[in-house]
Order: structure tokens, then sequence, then C-alpha cells
């Protein structure tokens, strides 16, 4: 019997009313769990909420300053001398009773130059930091490491940024006459004139909170910093005209309003710049990712394990050989990953077009990052449902097939989607059992630069995608190359 004829006939003997019913209830689920939670999310702006800043690449990021500005044309450059970095955190751990004076790791305050004063729009920044010493960033996702340490008055640091053309070039200094370049960036299309200057922002406080068997909750405070500058000399500026402006929304909070607003002063040559916010990666409003629209993704797991491992115990040695086993398990690999795909091509693109009439923020996604999760997640369904038909063709029990396929990939992938168990804990599973292959899905990124929950509940994987499906991969050849050995012993047995 050819391969084709054999597939056919497995095919014929697979599609049972039950089992097609049973994969097609595991693909309504996601669609109707996921436009549900999509339908359920609405914007909770009084009216028209703020437009999330979109950079050049067309990812949503943080970009919100206080921001002391004036022209540069396409030659030149500004320098200036910080002789302090301060902040203040409002109710932080362990008591939330008090405002403290202190910096968050990633507080920033620094020179800056901006295409112009539009959120998202392009730059490059030189400036010292609250933890990180002093730091070369531009366009959001960059960051270069400058010396460590912090600044003061007995030390100050002189900081530099020149324009030649679409180049930014920024450098530092401790005496303000021997330089040490930290970064170079090259900005294209960069116009004539853009904006330079002085700025400081603060991003939220994140600490922690324990909740359930160890697992961690995030609590974000409102925090702001303080430079202080002098000896500022600005070379090639079109005029001598400095504007003072926020970047994005501020003064709003309490402490804004009733103790130090955000914005600019200068008194005898000094000049003292308090900002709230972010410039980086990550939108501060957490724009959503597009797996948020597959919360049914765990019930069709379950689903399709079920149907997976009762057919494989019905598989007996004695009248399947391996290559009816082998055509067997790709049958139901197969009807797996059409039902998955089917779900999956249809509730990501609706989810997320409903999400954004609602008034939420995605994330936009690269269309290659879009056919991987389209593609990989039906993908992962379909190689979990062969690990848990070889489990049951090895076991010959319906019912243990199934416990074990459960708690190999549903279980750890179902209970490290919630902070129930310590972060360590849910990271290792997800790279030691099954359920690594899931992070096929994963559509955010990881950086250093940005203070943020990077666990299991909050979305991160512990391994890349292409790396958490090779574990998936090496699971289903592991069982499926140990039934076909028993198959081999069945075999020689039975003659």
């Amino acid at each position: 019997m050819s391969t084709t004829e054999l597939l056919r006939r497995e095919w014929s003997a697979f599609r049972s009313p039950g089992r097609l019913t049973a994969l097609a209830a595991a693909a309504l689920t996601i669609i109707a769990l996921g436009l549900l939670y999509a339908f359920g999310n609405h914007s909770s702006c009084p009216g028209p909420c703020p437009v999330a800043p979109v950079a050049s690449g067309g990812a949503t990021v943080s970009d919100r300053f206080w921001f002391l500005h004036r022209d540069l044309g396409r030659e030149g450059s500004i320098t200036v001398r910080m002789t302090s970095m301060t902040g203040t955190i409002t109710y932080p751990p362990p008591n939330h009773d008090q405002i403290v004076s202190g910096l968050v790791p990633w507080a920033k305050a620094g020179i800056i130059v901006k295409d112009d004063v539009r959120q998202g729009s392009r730059y490059a920044a030189v400036m010292m930091t609250g933890s990180h010493g002093v730091r070369f960033q531009y366009d959001y996702r960059h960051d270069v490491a400058g010396s460590a340490g912090g600044v003061s008055e007995q030390s100050p640091r002189w900081l530099r940024l020149s324009r030649s053309g679409d180049t930014i070039t920024g450098s530092e200094s401790a005496d303000g006459k021997q330089w040490h370049t930290v970064g170079a960036a090259k900005l294209d299309g960069l116009p004539d004139t853009v904006q330079v200057g002085l700025f400081a922002t603060s991003p939220g406080d994140l600490t922690l909170r324990k909740v359930g068997l160890g697992g961690a909750i995030e609590e974000v405070r409102f925090t702001q910093a303080v430079g202080v500058f002098d000896n500022v000399t600005v070379e090639g500026g079109a005029t001598d005209v400095w504007d003072s402006d926020p970047v994005g929304e501020m003064n709003h909070t309490d402490w804004e309003k009733y103790h130090n607003a955000s914005g600019a002063a200068e008194r005898n040559g000094v000049i003292t710049i308090s900002g709230t916010g972010d410039i980086g990666p990550l939108g501060e409003e957490g724009a959503r990712t597009v797996e948020k629209t597959l919360p049914g993704l765990a019930v069709a797991l379950i689903i399709a394990l079920i149907v997976a491992a009762r057919y494989g115990a019905r598989t007996a040695p004695e009248t399947a050989s391996r290559q009816v086993i082998a055509a067997r398990a790709a049958v139901v690999g197969a009807a797996t990953f059409v039902a998955g795909l089917v779900a999956v091509g249809v509730v990501l693109p609706a989810g997320t077009a409903i999400l954004k009439g609602n008034g939420i923020a995605v994330q936009p996604m690269p269309i290659l990052t879009g056919a991987r999760v389209i593609v990989g997640v039906p993908a992962v369904l379909a190689l979990c449902a062969v690990l848990a038909y070889g489990v049951g063709v090895w076991l010959r029990r319906g019912w243990a097939a199934i416990i074990i396929g459960l708690s190999l990939v549903a279980l750890p992938y179902a209970i490290t989607a919630f902070p129930l168990l310590p972060d360590t804990v849910s990271e290792w599973l997800l790279r030691l059992t099954p359920a690594a292959g899931f992070a096929v899905q994963q559509t955010m990124e990881e950086y250093p630069q940005v203070t943020a929950h990077y666990a299991p509940s909050a979305g991160y994987f512990p391994l890349p995608w292409w790396a958490g499906l090779a574990v998936l991969c090496v699971y289903a050849m592991i069982v499926m190359r140990m039934v076909v050995r028993g198959q081999q012993a069945a075999e020689t047995d039975w003659r």
C-alpha cells in the first residue's frame, strides 16, 4: 500500500463524528474566548484617549519627558556640565506611607537631539541615569554604556552631543577638557533644523508583591527626576531662543500640582529640569500584544490532548505496523493543525481590529512575526497532539495517557500563565517541559535598559520561540521513538 493510500485510510478511520466535533469545539473555543476578550475590553478614558507614541518603525514606545530646547542646524553641538541628579519616589514599600527622596535605576537626565517635539520622533541622547551611569541612547531601542558612577557638585559630569549631518555623537568628560566618545548614531532623514536641549524623565517605581505560592504581581508608583546643569553652550544654533515644553502629558499628579511641578527653571546660569515619564522601547501604558487574544488556547490544548491520547490508546500492537502508527500520528497532527490554523487565523486579526475599535492600544506586529504566531501556534498544538498520541500507543490506556499529557503540557502552560508560582519555578517549567513550545506565540521583547517584570505570568517566555519549539520537538521525537521500538519488540514477539 502506498503512503498516500495509507494516509487516506487512516484519515477515514480517524474522522469519526466525535473526534471531528471535539476538534471543532477546540477551534471554536479559541475563537469565542478571543472575541469575548476583545469585545470585553474598552478604553476607560472619559474622552478620546491620548494616542500612544509610535516610532518610525511602527512600534509603540515610551516618549514622555520635560524638554528645554532650541533649534540646531546640520552642523553643531551642545555641551553642558551636570552637577546634581536627585529624585522623588512616592509611597514605596513596605508601608506605602511616605514620599521619599531617591532615583529609580533608569531615571534619566541629560541632553538630547530630537527630530521635533512630537512623541515618537527620532532622537539621540547622552545622559546620567539613576543607577547605570552615563548612557548614550537613540531611537528608543538602542543603549550604549558610558562610565559608571553618579554625579555631584564634587564630581560633576560634562556631557556633549555633536551633530554632523545625520550623525549624532555623544561624549562625556570629567573635567570638560579630555573627552571620551560614548557612542554615535546615524539618524537618516533628519531635517536641516532639529531640536536640541536638556531633559529629565523618570519611569515608575516597579516593585513586586508576593501572591499565591510565591508568585508576584507588579506595583508601580509615580516618580520624578531632577537634573541640575550649568555651563550650557550651544554651537550651530539657528536662534538663541529657548522653549520649555513637555513631550507628552505632564503635571497632572498631586505631587506635581502641589509640591514640585515638572518643568525647567533658570537662575544665575544654573538650569534645573524636573520631569517624569520615560524614553524607551516599551509603551508606558502597556499596549496590548496580539497573543492576548488567545485566552482559549489552554482549553483547546486540553481537548486536543484528550482526543489524541484516547485515539493512541486504541492502537493495538498486533494490528498496527510501524508505518500505520506513523500514518496515524501524521493524521492526528494534521487534523489538529488545521483546526488550530483556522482558529488562530480568525481570532488574531479579528480580535486585534476589535480592540483597536474599542480604543485599546495594540502593539504593532511585523508581518513575519504575525505569520510565525498564526502558523506556529497550530504547529505547537499539532506536536502536542502527536506527543499525546504516542503516549497513548505506548501505554495502551487512554486515562493514563491523558493524565501524562495534561501533566507534561497543559498543566505547566496553564499555571505559569498566572502569578501563582515563583518566577524561577515558572521559568524552569517552561524550559524543561513540552510547554516550552508555546514560546512561539510570544511577541514581547526583553530590554536590559527597561525595568519590567520579565516573567511568564507577564507574558515573557524564558526561551526564544525557536528554542522552545525545539524542546517540544525533542519530546515528541523521544515518545515516538519509544513507540516504534516498542512496536518492533511487539512484532517480534507476535511472530
